[in-house]
């Protein structure tokens, strides 16, 4: 099995990597194989919202002039989604904002890409703010129904110069705890998709509450 983790802070080695890795030593550990992927400081385009990748459902989206489609097949291809982001005035980092948009909605138009994997998204911050970016990354995981795991905390972690992350203590047991039970998930699913059958896919309902 394994995981593309996407590093959503434009310092590459800054303390969302950090977090990142301490998450991945625990997946490693249980045999699951990570790699991270530096999206913050790259040039992403936001979503222009033309729908053209409902009507080609080729898995791609319609701007090619960054990195976003080579991205869209890592996370397809990973068995678990790990996202990490630094705390901009209380949301997440711009440029995997533009990119988680269009990676989730290119996968909604081709049949659920992401469906039923597992996801867990982990936030820096140097002193408040990290608890929403926790939820923003969360809502992106639930509109594709995928397998959300917890740890004791919520999924934050304090520092301001790179590295000072690994002194909190609390916010460094919270990275390892969601590691271990992102690995358990992701063996409980292994383990059981010969014996549990998936739920069926169903087709989007949305209505407009505007006649």
């Amino acid at each position: 099995m394994k995981v593309i983790a996407f590093n959503g802070s434009p310092r590459p080695k800054g303390n969302t990597w950090h977090a990142l890795n301490m998450v991945a030593a625990e997946l490693e550990q249980a045999g699951i194989s990570t790699e991270i992927v530096q999206v913050g400081n790259k040039l992403v385009h936001g979503c222009l919202a033309c729908g053209k990748c409902y009507k080609m459902k080729n898995e791609q989206c319609v701007q090619t002039n960054d990195e976003v489609n080579q991205w869209i097949q890592q996370a397809k291809e990973a068995d678990g989604l790990l996202l990490g982001s630094p705390t901009h005035y209380a949301a997440l980092g711009g440029a995997l904002k533009c990119f988680l948009d269009r990676l989730f909605y290119v996968a909604g138009a081709n049949g659920g890409l992401l469906r039923h994997k597992v996801g867990a998204g982990v936030a820096a911050v140097r002193r408040s703010g990290g608890i929403p970016v926790v939820m923003q990354l969360n809502i992106y995981f639930m509109y594709a129904e995928m397998l959300i795991p917890g740890s004791n905390y919520w999924n934050v972690i304090h520092g301001t110069q790179p590295g000072e992350v690994e002194q909190d203590a609390e916010g460094v047991q919270i990275m390892r705890m969601l590691g271990k039970n992102m690995a358990w998930l992701m063996q409980l699913k292994e383990h059981g998709k010969d014996a549990v059958a998936e739920p069926a896919p169903e087709g989007k309902v949305a209505m407009n509450f505007i006649r």
